[in-house]
């Protein structure tokens, strides 16, 4: 499946800050939008720096809110800056930049970038430059899958983050690692996506302990362990994981999830206290699919059992989003 562009950051509307060729056109207020910046649209082939720099002059950076970085800020097609060069053009900013609040980083198609030739770094700069931040999100990886270490994170201590997000189709171990590490004591909501080992996953249960362990994460309440070639070994973990008794939303689609998997949630600790149980892109049968409706959707659960791909003969199952 290819990931789309995001149409919304932190509940604004993404806008895409026009070329050069366009500049002067209309623009919105500077904290009514989320900001999109993406340079080597035209013919003008404005490098990312210089294309930054041309928005920092264009609108009040102090009003911005929510930035989202696409092609240009990190390689794909056109080719863009690594991610540590991204990195410090972003920190370079922070002084203007005063009232960032949230940031996603690589809004690439398939058609710009491959989600598994998509390199990204060690994220944590971003965090440190922008202390008051409250929502990140991160698409790629590139773990292991080619020469690049691929995406990393902490350890650190960031006080006001409460949105998480990891979107991969293969994730390393040392992402969990870094995570597990980390102070976050203002998270709320955490989504990763683990990702086919083909494609570089290296991160395994073991590694998600500490995540459904919980105390590292007091504000924790909507979590997502998405995406996975090991959907149904994640799901026999979260039937145990202490964490689970706090959650209000918990997905566990995009992935290989079995009859198995979800008879492990079923026979395991209650989960008719969530408000939301998110299974889309899944391989059960349409019975155990009724089962777990009847079970948690008496009680006022959201239970999204839909998108079931239609396999071929002989045909393997497999993540929402891989290469």
């Amino acid at each position: 499946m290819s990931l789309p562009h995001i149409k919304e950051l932190h509940g604004l509307p993404v806008q895409l800050f026009p070329q050069p060729q366009a500049a002067g056109a209309p623009l919105p207020a500077a904290g009514s939008v989320a900001w999109k910046l993406s340079s080597g649209l035209s013919v003008d082939e404005e490098d990312f720096d210089e294309h930054l720099e041309r928005f920092l002059d264009t609108v009040d950076p102090a009003e911005v809110r929510a930035l989202v970085l696409g092609g240009g800020a990190f390689g794909g097609e056109p080719d863009g800056c690594d991610p540590a060069e991204t990195a410090g053009l972003l920190a370079g900013a922070a002084d203007r930049l005063t009232g960032l609040q949230a940031l996603y980083l690589a809004d690439l198609n398939f058609e710009e970038s491959e989600l598994s030739w998509l390199v990204q770094g060690d994220v944590s700069p971003f965090l440190d430059a922008y202390p008051r931040l409250r929502e990140l999100a991160v698409r790629g990886s590139n773990g292991g899958y080619g020469d690049e270490p691929g995406v990393r994170f902490g350890p650190l201590r960031h006080e006001h983050l409460r949105v998480l997000r990891f979107e991969n189709g293969g994730l390393p171990a040392e992402l969990l690692h870094g995570l597990a590490a980390s102070e976050l004591p203002a998270l709320e909501h955490l989504d990763v996506w683990l990702g086919e080992e083909w494609y570089g996953r290296s991160a395994t249960v073991a590694d998600l302990a500490p995540i459904l362990d919980g105390s590292g994460l007091p504000a924790l309440r909507r979590l997502g362990l998405q995406n996975a070639d090991i959907q149904d070994e994640v799901a026999a973990a979260v039937a145990s994981a202490p964490v689970v008794a706090r959650l209000t939303a918990l997905h566990l689609g995009r992935g290989t999830l079995t009859d198995a998997g979800a008879e492990a949630l079923l026979t395991g600790q209650p989960l008719t206290h969530l408000e939301e149980l998110d299974l889309h892109h899944h391989y059960l049968s349409d019975a155990m699919a009724e089962r777990v409706r009847q079970a948690l959707e008496p009680h006022g659960v959201r239970v999204d059992v839909s998108g079931r791909p239609e396999l071929e003969e002989d045909e393997d199952r497999y993540v929402a989003a891989g290469e």
